[in-house]
């Protein structure tokens, strides 16, 4: 197989700018980023050829494809000094479709992934913010139940509407933790009961999961008529980004957002 995963940040930086065909635009720009030295959360990119070798393998990704993933894992594991699955200290990771051209919108994403009923008791532990926790383990169920199993937004978003009726509150980020508990246990009832399956509490399956979900919204309807209507030819699929995660909802005193320049 050709070279499928590419590492950034930490002392290594496999890739450059103009890797757009092999790592997307998302993932080329990364490694840029890392090559300047600005400070870039360590990650590592699956390359555009790999999602070829998904649909050639008929939707599942290929063996030899998820022996690196996890080499790639045991890496970055080295490289932020956290460990997959350890509620002591957990690797929390996102995953984010990135083709050479950008198609806002069109493919998916999944945040906080890594997350396990343990890890979240440790991460609560770690943080010192049991709300915070709770809160990234339910936007994950939610990301996850939607883009890697298809169950619809609105299955979860009534429960969360519901919960802040009753708590007399118009945002989720004014919900208590124990509301958000409640919250947690009712996704996992519907993604039992949408699936006919627990909720996954392998992070490795969750990865691997993922990542086959992100490839496969590159032929979804809303990423092929997108192609279609701009006229986008000849693209071989989109990378893969993972990436440790930064959180927006840690606190008053930390946000994720989209930074632009005029003199990049």
């Amino acid at each position: 197989m050709a070279k499928a995963i590419y590492h950034f940040g930490g002392k290594r930086v496999d890739g450059n700018a103009t890797m757009r065909d092999v790592l997307g635009g998302k993932g080329a720009n990364l490694a840029e980023m890392c090559r300047i030295g600005l400070p870039v959360p360590p990650g590592f990119t699956i390359a555009t050829t790999a999602c070829q070798g998904y649909y050639d393998n008929r939707g599942r990704l290929p063996k030899d494809l998820v022996e690196s993933i996890h080499k790639a894992v045991r890496r970055l594991e080295r490289e932020t000094g956290k460990r997959w699955g350890d509620p002591r200290n957990p690797l929390l990771v996102s995953v984010r479709s990135g083709a050479a051209i950008s198609m806002p919108g069109m493919m998916d994403t999944v945040l906080n992934l890594g997350l396990t009923d343990e890890v979240t008791e440790g991460l609560a532990a770690l943080s010192g913010n049991r709300r915070f926790a709770l809160d990234a383990r339910r936007r994950f169920i939610q990301m996850f139940g939607n883009v890697v199993e298809g169950l619809g937004l609105e299955r979860f978003e009534h429960i969360l509407r519901a919960a802040q009726a009753e708590a007399g509150v118009h945002s989720d980020t004014e919900l208590s933790a124990d509301v958000l508990e409640d919250v947690v246990q009712k996704y996992l009832v519907v993604f039992k009961e949408g699936t006919g399956r627990t909720f996954p509490d392998d992070p490795h399956e969750q990865l691997e999961r993922s990542v086959g979900a992100v490839f496969g919204s590159w032929m979804g309807n809303r990423a092929v008529e997108y192609r279609r209507i701009h006229k986008i030819e000849s693209l071989l699929g989109t990378a893969v980004n993972v990436q440790s995660m930064v959180f927006g909802n840690l606190g008053l005193d930390s946000g994720t957002g989209v930074c632009f320049t005029r003199d990049p």
